[in-house]
């Protein structure tokens, strides 16, 4: 999806135009799964796929007729193998995809998809609603709207303040949802069908220390969905072969660490060093940041010190509060690989 936000920011800025090709339903073995995206350009190009063969084929001929009448369109596919050649041969699916026009000179394409690649892009994310009914369409009407997790807007759906006001009291619990489709009632009492997809930014894990400990919670933070990125200020340590689940490795100094990493509010933060200096050197940046979770291994005693240093170094009572220490859920854990256990279940815990 990050791509797909990327590839519209350009778009907008040279004025061109984009159908949005989306998975919407899916029923038995499919190339793809539902929000799986595609996006033509006016020119032909695209990037995405929504799985190859007559599917993609007749999908890319479907938005040749978007680009002249500007109104969308839903495509119905009943998948026999020879349906999805160029791909596995699965028999028997069905999927739906919905095509959507998007502008540069239309203000609400460009403000919906600007704040959403925006919010992505800053690890917060959000939920885009789409009304898929054509007829919402006409007259040059988009019935779109971005809603942040902070609560920022925009778009609108057009006579239909009640399903926007609803959408907003549930959008936490939607945001932890897939995309869905369903239907609702206008604020005339007509049934429209709303399409809602969170957009998520992946939840970025950085985890200092590359020792026994970061050795166990990295393979089980990338298996529940983190993309980890292991920094330590020891070559020999940081070794990509050691962590073949992380997505990146980082030999840089503790010391001012944070200047080179790229911390949202979405970020977690994992403290295991080997030693107390490292870990209040890296605390100490951490609470400078807006991470959304910062955990620091070590007993109370040890905790306790590092805070008192830190208040007298003019950190606040508030900033103490937002430490996760002793790190993990309290199940008893001795061994490493149980440590290990706890820090990832509280990490989900936050995160959810």
């Amino acid at each position: 999806m990050k791509e797909i936000f990327e590839t519209l920011e350009q778009l907008f800025e040279e004025d061109r135009s984009a159908v949005l090709a989306t998975i919407i339903r899916q029923a038995g073995p499919s190339p793809r799964g539902i929000g799986t995206k595609c996006l033509i350009m006016d020119d032909g190009s695209f990037i995405g796929t929504v799985g190859g063969g007559i599917l993609e084929a007749r999908t890319l001929e479907k938005a040749g007729e978007i680009f002249d009448d500007g109104l969308p369109a839903r495509l119905y596919f009943s998948l026999e193998g020879t349906d999805v050649a160029e791909t596995e041969m699965l028999c028997g699916g069905q999927v739906e995809v919905f095509l959507e026009p998007i502008s540069a000179v239309n203000p609400v394409h460009v403000a919906v998809f600007q704040e959403a690649g925006k919010g992505l892009s800053q690890g917060e994310g959000g939920l885009l609603i789409t009304l898929i009914d054509r007829e919402r369409w006409q007259d040059g009407e988009s019935p779109k709207l971005f809603l942040g997790k902070d609560g920022e807007r925009a778009g609108s759906l057009p006579k239909a303040q009640g399903i926007e006001d609803l959408l907003v009291k549930r959008l936490g619990k939607m945001m932890r949802s897939q995309l869905s489709l369903f239907s609702m009632n206008d604020d005339e009492g007509n049934p429209v069908e709303v399409l809602a997809e969170p957009v998520m930014a992946a939840s970025f894990l950085y985890v200092f220390g590359a020792g026994h400990v970061s050795k166990q919670i990295v393979p089980l933070a990338n298996l529940v969905g983190f993309h980890v990125v292991v920094i330590d200020d020891r070559e020999e340590f940081a070794d990509p072969g050691f962590f073949p689940e992380a997505k990146e490795i980082r030999h840089i100094p503790f010391e001012g660490a944070m200047g080179r990493l790229a911390i949202y509010k979405s970020s977690f933060v994992v403290i295991v060093t080997r030693g107390h200096m490292h870990d209040k050197t890296v605390l100490a940046q951490s609470l400078k940041t807006e991470a959304r979770y910062v955990g620091m291994i070590g007993s109370r005693r040890k905790r306790d010190i590092i805070y008192e240093k830190l208040l007298e170094e003019g950190f606040t009572q508030q900033d103490i509060d937002r430490v996760h220490s002793p790190i993990g859920l309290d199940i008893g854990a001795e061994t490493t690989e149980e440590i290990a256990v706890s820090i990832v279940a509280e990490m989900i815990k936050v995160r959810a």
